[in-house]
């Protein structure tokens, strides 16, 4: 049990999501692992507009880091909402 807000709720506080990984893929994929220890596969090509054009070139999009939970790019320039990358990701599982 726990009191947010001051309302009381069951159960345990979710935690905000966050990238603990990231891998690069071909063609602007990224297989992203999330701090709830989901591996999910994410297509960056629906990270539009003026501010995402850097990353049509691979040189910048080949090179993410974290930054608090956060795949951010050209030194934090660019970068893009954890909970948005999880949203807009699918459910990915190693085979073999």
């Amino acid at each position: 049990m726990f009191i947010r807000d001051g309302i009381v709720y069951g159960g345990e506080p979710e935690q905000p999501i966050k990238v603990d990984h990231v891998k690069v893929l071909p063609d602007m994929m990224m297989l992203i692992q999330f701090n709830n220890g989901e591996l999910r596969l994410f297509d960056a090509t629906v990270l539009e507009g003026p501010m995402f054009a850097p990353l049509h070139d691979e040189q910048v999009f080949s090179n993410p880091k974290i930054d608090h939970g956060v795949v951010t790019w050209l030194d934090g320039d660019i970068d893009c909402a954890p909970e948005f990358m999880y949203t807009h990701s699918y459910e990915y599982s190693m085979v073999g």
